[in-house]
């Protein structure tokens, strides 16, 4: 048991404050936007010379772009619809094992073999 001290300093609650962020995407892309078109307009006028490049501006750039122009593969798609397929099927089974019992076990075990022969037989 501790004894409370009077010349030490009593520990009190955490202190917890929370500003939340406030993220604009599409004002961000804007300014952006209207920054590349500035600094290519300066170029064109002959502000800045024509070798100071914006290397990092034009990868960013492209990773943007592409991950626009990038949309579900058919391969998550077909595993997405395997997944759901297999799932379908356990509950289907367990379903038929606790209505008829070791009926639908046998059946399943005869049913196994039959379809992997047929889907890869050639």
């Amino acid at each position: 048991m501790k004894f409370i001290s009077l010349f030490s300093k009593t520990p009190n609650h955490k202190r917890f404050s929370y500003r939340p962020r406030y993220w604009d995407q599409a004002a961000e892309e804007r300014k952006e936007r209207e920054e590349r078109i500035q600094r290519e307009l300066e170029r064109e006028q002959g502000l800045t010379p024509e070798g100071t490049v914006d290397y990092r501006a034009r990868i960013s750039g492209s990773f943007h772009s592409a991950r626009r122009r990038s949309n579900k593969s058919s391969g998550e798609l077909n595993l997405v619809l395997l997944r759901s397929g297999v799932t379908l099927f356990l509950v289907l089974f367990i379903m038929a094992f606790l209505t008829w019992g070791t009926d639908s076990l046998y059946a399943l075990l005869i049913f196994v073999p039959v379809y992997f022969y047929f889907r890869f037989k050639k």
